[in-house]
């Protein structure tokens, strides 16, 4: 009898410990071999060690469980317990989201990550208001101008099909007079192949993963500015995890941020490289380009702060004091 009792209360006991692993998902919508996604498949891995295998968190690449646009629905409405998103995409919803999305306010490391501390304080308690947090959050490397003839100013870029993936992507195609059209990172390479972009502004990286160019054989190193992904947890499901777990986690998003951060650094002059090897010419832009696309940036500063209000101001304020 006592026998069967301990042979029932073991079996009792790993139901019990079984039952304890919580699994979350954490949908992306970049490819796997992209730097975020290694950062972010590296960051669900130390939480597994740190938590001896309690929280596992199954990354999933390439918006194979939710498109872009709706990862950040999904995790505010607890379909996912965390995921990643390009901030500027949400610039619509709040301005805040694009703080670093507005062209030369910050086009260095540097000054992409005292903005990020400037612009902090107030995501928090955006995000927090919305029911989740902001764990950590990485700078894409700086953006350029691709596009497929060569360019000496901005009058260069009137009327070319020009992929907005952002409303500041979007802004500034209208500023330069080119013909914005709305294509996802996913598509990008489809919309090359088949004519409907013919120029847009992102990072080396974006360049390189979609093979642009196959299609486009000019980036301009504009360094206009230097976007950041974040990576989003629901508040409920952090909260409902036990003390260690929250601190294993929270430990594994700051290692991930620093590391992210040099990552992006590292690999801003590898994909530069990488893109010449393939054919691309890296171009340093016409003092022409620089001053018409800094009169751009000018503009869509004034635009935004007058959107952001006084919370704008402020944003840019303590960031200009840093």
């Amino acid at each position: 009898m006592n026998q069967k009792l301990c042979v029932a209360l073991a079996g009792l006991a790993l139901g019990t410990s079984s039952w304890a692993q919580t699994k979350w998902d954490l949908p992306t919508a970049y490819p796997a071999a992209n730097f975020h996604t290694e950062n972010v498949s590296q960051f669900a891995n130390d939480v597994d060690k740190a938590t001896a295998g309690k929280l596992k968190i199954t990354v999933h690449a390439n918006a194979a469980l939710f498109k872009a646009p709706e990862i950040k629905r999904a995790v505010q409405g607890g379909q996912a317990q965390m995921g990643e998103i390009l901030l500027v995409n949400y610039q619509n919803e709040w301005q805040m989201f694009g703080a670093d999305g507005i062209p030369f306010l910050a086009d260095s490391y540097d000054a992409a990550w005292k903005l990020y501390q400037a612009q902090k304080p107030a995501l928090d308690k955006k995000l927090a208001e919305q029911g989740m947090m902001l764990l950590y959050a990485v700078a894409w490397p700086p953006q350029g101008i691709f596009v497929k003839k060569t360019i000496s100013s901005a009058a260069d870029l009137k009327g070319v099909k020009w992929r907005a993936y952002s409303p500041a992507t979007g802004r500034i195609g209208e500023l330069v007079g080119a013909q914005p059209v709305t294509v996802q990172q996913t598509e990008l390479s489809q919309a090359m192949a088949t004519g409907v972009i013919e120029s847009y502004m992102s990072s080396g990286s974006t360049g390189y993963d979609t093979k642009t160019y196959e299609y486009i054989k000019n980036f301009y190193d504009t360094q206009a500015w230097l976007p950041k992904n974040g990576v989003l947890v629901n508040k409920k499901a952090f909260d409902a995890l036990d003390k260690p777990t929250q601190d294993a986690l929270l430990k594994a998003g700051a290692d991930a941020e620093k590391r992210g951060w040099e990552v992006s650094k590292k690999k801003n002059l590898e994909y530069l490289e990488l893109l010449k090897k393939n054919g691309m010419t890296v171009h340093v832009p016409s003092d022409q380009l620089k001053a018409d696309m800094k009169k751009v940036g000018e503009t869509m500063q004034k635009e935004w702060v007058e959107k952001a209000g006084p919370e704008g101001q402020a944003v840019i304020d303590a960031y200009k004091k840093m």
